[in-house]
């Protein structure tokens, strides 16, 4: 917020008050409009004309309604706490109101959050020593220095304990040191289901290295129910996975889906089906690029607004495959049509009013309504593969694209003073706090 504010609970407020977020002093020492950041004209008019009614009337009697109309303009969740706790009436009058949920906070190497609004740069309480490999909601999954993983609600304090996947994969973690010791080994997460809405929790997990995994863990706490390594040649390679109608998709890394089956035993090795087995419309590339051109290829799988996507991100490296200055330069978007027998990929144009926060280890799709900040139909991307040391910036190659304008723009404005990424061992994920606290 622009400026702090006031604390008294009987700071006079003029009639003539246009609430333009000017806090030029009165005589008697008080701004003469309320601090805030309002996002509209027509919030100020209503604002003013409701305050018209009463000459004077103390900070603390300004109606739940309006404090309520402010706070569901705030991207921010700090600022939403700061206005909440200028007095009790203000905190317990919108405390039952619905708000849409603030601007989601990315994870930075060092184990801080950084909001994207304002560029500010948050602490909360984690234990020591553990390393964030990316969220569920407001949960970050966790792996301790003893090789536990946990799902930790850091608002809540909440903590779920999950199996330790390490155990699970010591083999494949093993090979993947002898034969690939440069590359970084990541885990990646997925529930059907928000958190706490089930009282039976099932998830599933890969282990991923140099971006793609052939390891998939089936999780119902406190043990892994399955873990198995994918052996046959066409879903040897899995890219991404997700829950979409309460079943589990994979996807290969050439373009195959299939369906993963737990059945009512969980113990037993899952049945994985192919759904899609055609190319539909996955060949090809965005219109505006140049087909001449080499690009690398990242590939996410999505639920979003009913529809089960397979988003291709495109990158352009100047100096060839091995380049390290690589930009995002497209993106286009397939949904999975399973309508048909067998099923196909075919592109779509947008998102259906959805904003797709995108990351490799975490991911959410929200109608833009019920994000503030965010704009419909366009995609949020964040840095999520590793860069070479010569990169210190974590924000690099980081933006929001409109499929609507087929447009880039950075993902903040400004120059947040954010640590690099040599400052610890956090993945960068985004992570999505509750609409208040």
């Amino acid at each position: 917020m622009a400026s702090p504010l006031p604390t008294q609970d009987q700071v006079p407020i003029p009639v003539d008050a246009s609430f333009t977020g000017d806090t030029k002093a009165s005589a008697a020492g008080f701004p003469t409009a309320l601090p805030l950041p309002l996002a509209d004209q027509a919030t100020t008019h209503s604002i003013s004309c409701m305050m018209e009614a009463e000459q004077f009337v103390p900070w603390s009697d300004l109606r739940p309604e309006l404090v309520g109309l402010v706070l569901k303009r705030l991207p921010s969740l700090a600022d939403r706490v700061r206005l909440r706790a200028v007095c009790h009436p203000w905190r317990s009058g919108t405390i039952s109101q619905a708000l849409p949920l603030p601007f989601p906070w990315l994870t930075l190497p060092d184990g801080t959050f950084l909001s994207i609004p304002g560029g500010e740069v948050h602490r909360m309480p984690v234990p020591d020593g553990v390393c964030c490999h990316g969220s569920i909601d407001s949960s970050l999954f966790l792996m301790s220095s003893d090789g536990a993983f946990s799902l930790l609600n850091p608002f809540s304090k909440t903590t779920l304990e999950l199996p330790n996947l390490i155990t699970a994969w010591q083999r494949e973690i093993d090979d993947h040191t002898a034969h690939a010791a440069g590359d970084p080994v990541s885990y990646k997460l997925v529930a059907p289901s928000p958190l706490g809405s089930s009282p039976k929790f099932l998830a599933a997990a890969l282990i991923i290295t140099n971006g793609y995994s052939d390891d998939l863990c089936i999780i119902q706490p406190p043990a892994v129910t399955s873990s198995f390594r994918s052996t046959t040649a066409e879903y040897s390679t899995l890219v991404d996975l997700a829950f979409f109608n309460g079943r589990l998709y994979v996807v290969s890394e050439f373009y195959k889906l299939f369906i993963v089956d737990f059945g009512e035993n969980l113990t037993s090795t899952p049945n994985i089906s192919c759904v899609i087995d055609s190319f539909g419309d996955f060949l090809g590339m965005p219109p505006y690029l140049n087909p001449k051109e080499f690009f690398q290829l990242k590939q996410y799988l999505v639920e979003c607004g009913g529809k089960l996507l397979m988003v291709q991100r495109f990158m352009r490296s100047a100096g060839g495959f091995r380049d390290t200055n690589i930009q995002t330069v497209g993106f286009k978007v397939l949904e999975a049509d399973m309508r048909t027998n067998p099923g196909q990929w075919r592109t779509v144009s947008d998102l259906g009013g959805h904003a797709l926060f995108l990351g490799k280890q975490s991911y959410k799709s929200l109608l833009a309504g019920e994000c503030c900040g965010s704009q419909e139909d366009c995609i949020y991307f964040i840095c999520d593969y590793p860069c070479p040391q010569s990169s210190t910036n974590p924000l690099r190659d980081a933006g929001i694209y409109n499929m609507r304008s087929g447009t880039f723009r950075p993902l903040h404005s400004g120059t947040p003073a954010v640590p690099q990424r040599q400052a610890g061992q956090w993945d960068l994920t985004w992570f999505f706090p509750p609409e208040a606290v």
